[in-house]
């Protein structure tokens, strides 16, 4: 089950709004979205998580290029949420590139036989496997009290309530929750 909320910091406070994002299709849509709950330009954070098993926070400053967190990029990718999240850029690969073998890092000399190292290497999560770590900006909440330290080590479980309650924003939250 997902849980997707927009939490937009105001002079009064922060301000939350329950989202769906089954219209939103790329991470610039999901900026576009965030950018719309604060006419002020003012900090939006959105806040996703997959019971159990992932969490993300997108946080979008104006017109800035928007921030990522995810708190496990495999577990991530395998959803349609995550995926929004997880970009060439925050994984660490060359933006565009395809997911085939590297035929210029290969090895080859001319005996291969059958299946390559390479394929045993995608089997088995090869070099262009997504890590069952946390990627993104993990300094993504310093400024509003949350610690790299603190973000890595909250649980998927509660960890949108965690952050909610740093903020001074858990009642609102569970308003839209």
């Amino acid at each position: 089950m997902y849980f997707a909320a927009l939490l937009a910091r105001t002079e009064d406070g922060w301000e939350a709004s329950d989202t769906e994002l089954d219209d939103v299709e790329t991470l610039s849509d999901l900026a576009d979205l965030a950018r719309e709950a604060s006419p002020d330009d003012d900090t939006v954070l959105v806040l996703i998580e997959q019971e159990d098993a992932w969490f993300g926070v997108v946080r979008v400053d104006g017109e800035d290029d928007p921030r990522i967190y995810v708190s496990d990029a495999a577990a991530a990718q395998r959803s349609a949420y995550g995926e929004l999240l997880l970009t060439d850029e925050l994984l660490g690969r060359e933006p565009g590139a395809d997911d085939g073998p590297d035929l210029d890092s290969l090895d080859l000399d001319g005996t291969e036989d059958g299946e390559s190292e390479s394929d045993e290497d995608d089997e088995e999560g090869g070099a262009d496997a997504v890590p069952h770590s946390p990627v993104g900006d993990s300094q993504i909440l310093d400024d509003l009290g949350i610690s790299e330290k603190e973000l890595r080590a909250l649980d998927a479980e509660d960890a949108l309530s965690s952050i909610a309650e740093a903020l001074g924003a858990s009642e609102v939250l569970e308003t839209v929750r």
